[in-house]
């Protein structure tokens, strides 16, 4: 008698899925310093450089598989619109952000994402909201509203409220991309290269109708290579198969190593001032969505 159990095999898929995903959020976590360490550069030129590098790493790995490489970018539209609309808005916005607004503070914000794709998975999955799930939302906006409250008592003239906008938006834009991503779960990862050259051109056309052109120095274009390659790269893929086939409430969960990771990073690289009270807002969020989904782990053992 066969002792195989498909639930058990496809929780193993999922869980494995779920791991690949976790690679995407430690890639991110370098997102907000490598962005600082292009400082200068005009955020589409930004975009564009970055996805170029990331596209053209794609078209060198499925190249190496020949023609068959390829073969997975035959797609109907609205696969390619979702990835294009998903990534391309975000990064705009993700870089406007960090550009706009002080990077610790604009990434604490935009990594709202995890949280918001614990609450709009639940409502994919069908479930009805849970206690847990509202109180972790409540302290995810307590530590967002304590971030602009100490820039506001700081310096009221020079908050940026634009910056803060954005980090806001783009949250909400990556969590509605990476929860409605699940519907493609027949679509190979490596579509997201195609997207990423899709990204690139948007990018490069937004520039130059919109900004000048910076020429970057060694250690610019070795931020942008590196953001290519990896937070920028590498992660999509990842991150791409992960909400596919993964557990979407754990990698929520996960997901939030990567603003604690992103915060240490730019205070030990001199890239933001280590104010012990900007834990506080962390600590805040960061418990939002341990809080958030507690349940999901304690059931899903």
């Amino acid at each position: 008698m066969s002792t195989s159990n498909p639930s058990i095999t496809l929780a193993k898929g999922a869980a494995g899925a779920t791991l690949i995903g976790v690679i995407a959020v430690f890639l991110w976590a370098s997102l907000a310093l490598l962005t600082t360490l292009t400082a200068g550069i005009p955020a589409f030129q930004l975009l564009a450089s970055s996805f170029a590098v990331a596209f053209v790493a794609s078209l060198c790995m499925l190249g190496l598989r020949g023609a068959a490489g390829f073969s997975s970018w035959r797609q109907p539209w609205p696969v390619w619109a979702t990835g294009f609309a998903g990534i391309f808005v975000y990064h705009a916005l993700y870089f406007f952000a960090l550009k706009a607004a002080p990077a610790a503070e604009a990434s604490l914000i935009a990594f709202l994402w995890p949280l918001l794709i614990v609450l709009l998975s639940s409502f994919v999955t069908g479930e009805s909201l849970r206690k847990r799930q509202l109180l972790g939302a409540l302290l995810g906006l307590a530590g967002t509203a304590f971030i602009m409250q100490l820039r506001a008592r700081n310096d009221s003239a020079s908050m940026p409220v634009m910056g803060y906008a954005a980090a806001f938006a783009c949250a909400w834009v990556w969590a509605i991309y990476s929860v409605f991503n699940r519907r493609f779960s027949h679509v190979p990862s490596s579509i997201i290269g195609g997207i990423c050259g899709l990204v690139a051109v948007a990018g490069g056309l937004c520039h130059l109708a919109f900004e000048t052109t910076v020429r970057p120095d060694p250690g610019q274009w070795g931020a942008i290579i590196a953001l290519g390659l990896g937070p920028v790269g590498l992660a999509f893929f990842a991150w791409d198969h992960a909400t596919k086939h993964g557990n979407l409430s754990m990698l929520g969960a996960l997901s939030y190593l990567a603003p604690l990771f992103s915060t240490l990073l730019l205070i030990a690289m001199g890239q933001s001032d280590a104010r012990p009270i900007l834990m506080i807002p962390a600590v805040l969020i960061i418990s939002g969505a341990v809080i958030a989904t507690s349940r999901s782990r304690a059931t899903s053992g």
